[in-house]
């Protein structure tokens, strides 16, 4: 059994950074009954009234480097660093970033492999990893973002719909065309994980680090305890909609600036067509 050692340091630096007004939690109200009917997708509307422009000044040119002292969780071997995202979407939600700069957009490699498992292997739950602005990156430093799940609990909304879907290209949807789910086992070696993920990055056109120096396509990357998918991604805002790995786990966010309409006639999952 987990000792969630991190969790519990999360939910502490998260109390400890709000109260120091340094966190700045995503107030959101839940709107799906209103658009759907479907329990695959949870639609989100951001509340902008609380938010304080007063201190929100921008991002630096690398938050990450340093990072804020306060957000610290934990060091993670000598490569990579446990912080809270400043901006979570739940409550202790946890970035995994690497102590010197790597690039967002490069390949992942053995050390992060070796990263995700160590934190894995004591706090588990949805992991996902924007690989450019395009894919809905906000930063170019190389991070993982790790949102906690109990053992019971489902990773996700659309967790159903990765298991159930067939490693098939030839089909009518577009959205499985430019998918690719694995069965996953965090038990597996290192070594193993990375051949995986490169094993399904080439099947999915995104080409392999012997030829290429970065990927070929921004794209998402999801990770549970059960499965992994990668998807490759085409566009970032489209429809007033800003996707990243989360909108394909089945969280969407609604803002202002959003074709609620659109949404409502044709449903999540077309507008999730539209970014692959």
């Amino acid at each position: 059994m987990s000792l969630e050692i991190f969790w519990e340091k999360a939910l502490e630096q998260t109390r400890l950074s709000i109260d120091d007004e340094s966190l700045y939690p995503l107030k959101t109200d839940i709107i799906t009954s209103d658009l759907y009917e479907k329990d695959d997708f949870i639609i989100r509307k951001l509340d902008t009234s609380k938010f304080n422009k007063k201190k929100l000044y921008g991002p630096k040119q690398n938050p990450f480097s340093p990072w804020e002292k306060i957000l610290e969780i934990d060091k993670i071997d000598n490569n990579h660093q446990l912080i809270l995202n400043k901006y979570p979407v739940q409550k202790g939600h946890i970035l995994l970033i690497t102590n010197s700069w790597q690039p967002q957009n490069g390949w992942i490699d053995i050390n992060d492999w070796n990263a995700i498992k160590k934190v894995n292997k004591d706090t588990s739950g949805l992991w996902f990893f924007n690989s450019s602005p395009i894919a809905g990156a906000s930063q170019p430093h190389r991070h993982f973002q790790l949102l906690r799940r109990s053992k019971d609990e489902i990773s996700c909304p659309r967790e159903k719909w990765f298991l159930e879907m067939k490693l098939v290209k030839d089909c009518d949807s577009k959205l499985k065309k430019n998918i690719i789910v694995s069965k996953f086992n965090f038990l597996e070696n290192s070594s193993s994980l990375l051949e995986l993920y490169l094993e399904l990055c080439k099947k999915l056109g995104l080409g392999d680090p012997i030829k290429d120096r970065k990927p070929r396509y921004p794209y998402n990357l999801l990770i549970t305890n059960k499965w992994i998918a990668i998807i490759k991604r085409s566009n970032d805002n489209i429809h007033g909609f800003s996707i990243n790995g989360l909108g394909f786990a089945g969280y969407l966010l609604v803002t202002e600036k959003s074709d609620i309409n659109y949404l409502k006639k044709f449903g999540p999952e077309k507008l999730l067509e539209c970014f692959v």
